[in-house]
């Protein structure tokens, strides 16, 4: 039996298959074995056996780093070529732009026969500081040379990917993200009353849900700014996530005086249930590759509103779905807030149209794509 070594970067304490399901769903139709490679520092031997058991896979820890500088990656390159070796590791199925180098240098160091590369946003995106597009451009078009395929899944990054020339005359895939479960939110999709009664929120009240974690990049400076520039009274604001930010942001909600307003509810494992109870999404990101948080709100029936930038635009039809606005346009997205929580009609028309639009990027349609792609790469292009 063949073999596939996923890459992947930093896993959790116990493996989340949504990230990688297309291909193990992939593998399994096209009898392949999948193993996969990642940082797992924050599981055990135990819960990787259980993983491993649970989910019919092979994993490995390498000792990955986020950042391209970070000295470990030199050691998980190592790692990962004794692993091909070791193993017999027949194809490579690498991610994220360090897990994408790792995997395309050990690949060839290995004489890989395949190697497949799936960026989740280039860092070269229009609009990016011009050292993205000089730097890691360079670089993707280095690599390109030791790629049999690249996997995108965005349109902006798709006609970007397009133009690198790939070993063996390989060409660029879209796929639609990595696949979002649909009838785990439609389950959940009237059940309001229990959440909005925990976090004493008046069944009259407008709530606008944002998830992410509290960096820079999340940009939830300006929408606290646009929740204070709305006109809606009766208006919550729930922030789900952590991080470095959150004092900063804090202190904002109180010179702007809308700290009853704004609820920072921290890291929640009941996104699905807080989704469920809300009315509106808003997405003020600066940088995104395809938003899962986003396919999340619309497979829940939420009207988004987002910022006008590569992967919000394939996910949002402004004035169908929601309304795009310029991430530094506090006024667009306060008015967006208005229009949207003052008209129940159009709430519901948005909620219709997003629940159809977001059927494309159920997981089946991932796996189905994914199959094709591994077929195609892997078995038809020996």
């Amino acid at each position: 039996m063949k073999k596939v070594l996923f890459i992947s970067n930093i896993a959790g304490s116990e493996m989340k298959v949504g990230f990688c399901i297309g291909a193990i769903t992939a593998c399994d139709v096209l009898d392949l074995e999948f193993h996969c490679v990642a940082n797992r520092s924050k599981s055990t031997p135990q819960q990787i056996a259980k993983d491993e058991e649970k989910y019919g896979v092979y994993l490995y820890h390498a000792d990955i780093a986020r950042s391209p500088f970070a000295i470990s990656n030199i050691k998980a390159y190592k790692q990962i070529v004794d692993l091909i070796k070791n193993e017999g590791i027949d194809y490579i199925h690498c991610n994220t732009p360090v897990g994408g180098i790792l995997g395309r240098l050990a690949g060839k160091k290995c004489k890989v026969k395949k190697v497949i590369y799936q960026v989740h946003g280039f860092h070269f995106y229009k609009g990016a500081p011009l050292k993205n597009r000089l730097i890691y451009k360079t670089i993707e078009k280095l690599m390109a040379r030791y790629t049999d395929a690249i996997i995108t899944i965005n349109q902006e990054d798709f006609e970007a990917a397009k133009k690198f020339k790939l070993r063996n005359n390989g060409q660029a895939y879209f796929v639609h993200g990595v696949g979002i479960q649909l009838t785990e939110y439609e389950a959940l999709i009237d059940s309001k009353e229990h959440v909005r009664k925990e976090l004493g929120i008046n069944d009259t009240d407008v709530i606008v849900i944002s998830m992410g974690d509290l960096i820079p990049r999340k940009n939830y400076a300006v929408a606290i700014e646009a929740i204070a520039k709305s006109k809606i009274s009766n208006l919550k604001y729930l922030i789900c996530g952590q991080g470095p930010e959150y004092e900063n942001l804090i202190g904002l909600t109180k010179r702007l005086g809308v700290e009853s307003q704004v609820l920072f509810l921290g890291y929640r494992q009941d996104i699905k249930q807080l989704l469920a109870a809300s009315d509106l999404f808003l997405f003020t990101t600066k940088q995104e590759g395809l938003s899962r948080s986003m396919m999340e709100a619309m497979a829940s029936g939420l009207p988004c509103i987002a910022s006008d930038i590569r992967g919000n635009t394939d996910l949002i039809d402004n004035g169908l779905g929601g309304f795009l606005c310029a991430p530094t346009d506090v006024d667009a997205f306060a008015d967006a807030i208005d229009k949207i929580a003052n008209n129940a009609e159009l709430r519901q028309q948005m909620r219709v149209y997003n629940l159809e639009m977001i059927k494309q990027y159920d997981v089946s349609v991932v796996e189905r794509e994914m199959t094709h792609i591994y077929k195609e790469v892997f078995l038809e292009n020996k």
